[in-house]
């Protein structure tokens, strides 16, 4: 039986910093059959320079600008012609050089395959699975239900059949994501925990602004997806989670 052909998108902006790092964990795996596609949004530091180095290796390199994040992952997906999709973030990586041989040797033929994410500092210093770190644990049969109580599985690491990945609706600027995943788990037939850690997810600091911001429209994606009164219920005890795990965040500090 063929091979799938995994299309990896990259979108970047001035990513001088981490973006030799996550270029080598593509191009390290050890599964032959990989598009990878860059998008840079017209970078003013290095990022192309950079990018230049690993020559024809990338199948396909765009700088110009755009409208914003996803507007750039809307060019990865159209430029995109393998069988399955995986963004990765410009400051992040495929956690190991098997990754993607170990997740399509272990799901076959399925609409979506998924793992975890393994939280990394700034320095580089893991810090634990996402599921571990944070409220949200990952599903072992993943719906587009499992979403209503938040990102339940991390957009890294997150595999899906390009003919079924719709383009983010870029109404949303902050959690479009969110909104992206469920769209294409409610075309999904199949999907397939993999068992991995498929990426390393770097985090970094979040202005209290752009968190209260990302708050309120997450609620909006969730109430469009889910109703009111189910996004209310939701809410209530996405919001009593958070009470608790700050109060025991605080009581274990």
């Amino acid at each position: 039986m063929a091979q799938p052909t995994v299309s990896i998108i990259t979108v970047c902006y001035n990513a001088e910093r981490y973006i030799e790092q996550t270029i080598r964990s593509v191009l390290d795996q050890s599964y032959p059959y990989i598009e990878y596609i860059i998008v840079d949004g017209a970078s003013t530091d290095r990022t192309l320079e950079i990018i230049a180095r690993f020559g024809d290796r990338i199948s396909r390199v765009v700088s110009e600008k755009d409208a914003g994040l996803y507007d750039a992952m809307n060019k990865g997906l159209d430029l995109a012609t393998g069988e399955y999709v995986l963004f990765l973030n410009a400051d992040d990586k495929l956690h190991a050089t098997d990754t993607l041989q170990m997740a399509l040797s272990h799901c076959k033929q399925s609409d979506v395959l998924y793992g975890e994410a393994l939280l990394i500092e700034e320095g580089g210093r893991p810090l634990g699975l996402r599921s571990e770190q944070t409220p949200h644990k990952t599903p072992r049969r993943l719906t587009w239900k499992s979403l209503r109580f938040g990102m339940t599985v991390s957009h890294q690491a997150f595999i899906v059949r390009r003919t079924l990945a719709v383009s983010y609706d870029l109404r949303y600027r902050i959690c479009a994501d969110i909104d992206w995943m469920i769209r294409c788990l409610k075309h999904c037939q199949t999907t397939c925990y993999t068992g991995l850690i498929i990426s390393d997810f770097r985090i970094g600091g979040t202005s209290t602004q752009q968190r209260k911001a990302g708050w309120k429209e997450r609620y909006r994606i969730l109430r469009h997806h889910y109703g009111w009164l189910g996004n209310l219920f939701s809410h209530g005890y996405i919001v009593l989670r958070y009470l608790l795990g700050s109060r025991h965040r605080i009581g274990g500090s």
